[in-house]
C-alpha cells in the first residue's frame, strides 16, 4: 500500500474546507490545507462576513425612516467609522480560523498549490502526497472586458472604501449590485446601477425585485436598463462611463458583472480534471473526473447556489466521505438564499415561476404583510411573501420581501426540508410575539 504524505490535503481554506478539515483531523486523518491568501477564504475576510457588519447601520438607518417621528432626529451614516467597525469585527477571523485548524493538527502549507499528478501538489517548489486531493478555490470577480477597465474596482475594493465616494456608478444587477447600492445611496452616494439587460436578481421573484428597485428610485437612485458599456474614460471632473446613448459623469465604477471560478493555473488540464466556465465538473460524489481528486464549494460547477452554506453543506459531507461514515451520494438540503437590499429579499424550495409554471402540482398563497400588526410595531412600509404548498398541502416553497425576510424564511425552513404535515406543525410553538410565529401563522 502506497504512503502519502496526507489522507486528505486541500487546496484552499475557506467554508469548502475548513468546516469539513476540522472534524476529519479529530477523527484521527491526516490532513492538509494550502491557503496562498488569507486563510477562511473570500467569505469571512472579504464576502459575508465583512458584507452583513456594513450593512448594519444601513438597515438600522433604514428603520429609524420608517419611525421617524417617533424616533427624531436627523441620521447619518460615518463611512469611514463603519469600516473601521469592520475591520474590529473581521480582523480576528483567519487567526481564529487558523487556531482551530491547528488545535485540530491540520498541516497548513503556505503558498500557491499545483497539481502534478492525481497523487501530488507541489506547493513553494516542495512536492506534498494524499490519498485524496480537494480542490475548494472559489471563486473571484469577474472584470470587464472594455477600454478602461482598469478604472473599475471590485467588490472587495468597495468593501474596503475609506470614504464613500459623492458619485457611484454599478455596472451589473445580481446580489453584489444591489447589495452595494444600498449600501452606497444610505451612506449618501448618488448612485446608478447600469443593467446589461432588463432584468434585476434574476433568480428572485421579479415582482419583488420590482418593489425594492422602487423603493430605492425613490431614495434617487437611478436604474438604467438594457445597455451595453463600452468603454470607462477618464473625465475632467473624475471618470465617464459611456455606452451606447450613454454617458455618465461619476467618482468611481463598481464593476458587478459576476464571479468567476479559480481554475487557472492549478494543473487541472495536465492531470485530467474536466472544468468549463461555471467551474470544476463533478459526479454526485463530488469527484472529478480523476477519482480520488474531489471539489467543494463554489468552484464547482452545479445547480444549486453558489453560497456559503452549500459550500458549508459540501465540506461536511466530503468528512463524512473521508473518514468511512457513508458511500451515498451527496443530497442536498433545502438551500435558503436572501439578498441584503433593505428591504431584503429571500426565498427557499420551490420558487414562484416554478409553481407557476406547474399549476397542477402547487398552490400559491400570497400575503400582503404590511398591514400585519406585527409588521407595524416596526411600521414596515413594504412587505409580501408567496408560499408554496403541494397537493397534501405540505409546504414546499417560500419567498418573501420584507425587513426581516430572512428570519422568516429560517423560521419556515423546517417545514420545508422535512414536509411537515398539519401534525407535526402543530407541534411547532415559537416565541410569541416574534416575527417566526407571525411566518408559522401564515400556514
Amino acid at each position: 500500500m502506497t504512503a502519502y504524505d496526507y489522507d486528505v490535503l486541500y487546496i484552499g481554506s475557506g467554508h469548502g474546507t475548513f468546516d469539513g478539515a476540522i472534524p476529519l483531523a479529530a477523527k484521527g486523518k491526516k490532513v492538509a490545507v494550502v491557503e496562498q491568501d488569507l486563510i477562511g477564504g473570500t467569505c469571512p475576510n472579504r464576502g459575508c462576513n465583512a458584507k452583513i457588519v456594513l450593512d448594519s447601520p444601513v438597515a438600522l438607518k433604514r428603520h429609524l425612516e420608517e419611525v421617524h417621528g417617533i424616533v427624531t432626529g436627523d441620521v447619518a451614516i460615518n463611512w469611514s467609522e463603519n469600516q473601521a467597525h469592520k475591520h474590529e469585527v473581521i480582523a480576528g477571523l483567519p487567526d481564529f480560523i487558523q487556531g482551530l485548524l491547528d488545535s485540530s493538527n491540520v498541516d497548513i502549507l503556505f503558498g500557491r498549490g499545483t497539481l502534478v499528478d492525481n497523487h501530488t501538489v507541489k506547493v513553494n517548489g516542495e512536492e506534498k502526497t494524499a490519498e485524496n486531493i480537494v480542490l475548494s478555490t472559489g471563486l473571484r470577480p469577474n472584470r470587464l472586458n472594455i477600454p478602461g477597465d482598469d478604472l473599475a474596482h471590485d467588490s472587495e475594493e468597495f468593501m474596503n472604501l475609506s470614504e464613500m465616494p459623492k458619485r457611484v456608478t454599478i455596472i451589473g444587477a445580481g446580489y453584489i449590485a444591489m447589495e452595494f447600492a444600498t449600501m452606497a445611496q444610505a451612506a449618501g452616494s448618488e448612485v446608478t446601477v447600469i443593467l446589461h439587460g432588463d432584468k434585476a436578481l434574476r433568480a428572485y421573484n421579479q415582482p419583488y425585485v420590482e418593489l425594492v428597485i422602487k423603493d430605492l428610485t425613490s431614495k434617487g437612485v437611478k436604474f438604467i436598463r438594457e445597455v451595453e458599456v463600452e468603454a470607462i474614460v477618464g473625465g475632467a471632473n473624475g471618470l465617464v462611463v459611456r455606452g451606447s446613448e450613454l454617458n455618465i459623469d461619476t467618482d468611481w465604477v463598481l464593476d458587478a458583472t459576476g464571479r468567476i471560478p479559480n481554475v487557472e493555473d492549478l494543473g487541472l488540464e495536465e492531470v485530467g480534471v474536466k472544468f468549463n466556465e461555471k467551474g470544476i465538473e463533478v459526479d454526485d460524489h463530488l469527484r472529478t473526473s480523476v477519482s480520488n481528486i474531489y471539489a467543494s464549494g463554489d468552484v464547482i460547477d452545479k445547480v444549486q447556489p453558489k453560497l456559503t452554506p452549500t459550500a458549508i453543506f459540501e465540506s461536511t459531507y466530503l468528512m463524512h466521505i473521508f473518514a468511512g461514515e457513508t458511500t451515498e451520494a451527496i443530497q442536498y438540503p433545502v438551500i435558503p438564499s436572501v439578498v441584503f437590499t433593505s428591504p431584503r429579499i429571500a426565498k427557499a424550495g420551490v420558487t414562484v415561476a416554478e409553481a407557476q409554471a406547474n399549476p397542477d402540482k402547487y398552490t400559491i398563497v400570497e400575503n400582503d404583510l404590511a398591514g400585519d400588526w406585527y409588521r407595524q410595531v416596526e411600521k414596515e412600509q413594504i412587505g409580501h411573501n408567496t408560499l408554496i404548498f403541494d397537493a397534501d398541502h405540505k409546504l414546499v416553497g417560500a419567498t418573501e420581501v420584507s425587513n426581516k425576510a430572512e428570519d422568516v424564511i429560517n423560521a419556515l425552513l423546517p417545514a420545508i426540508e422535512f414536509k411537515f404535515g398539519p401534525a407535526e406543525l402543530e407541534r411547532m410553538v415559537y416565541l410569541f410575539p416574534s416575527i417566526a410565529s407571525q411566518a408559522w401563522g401564515q400556514l
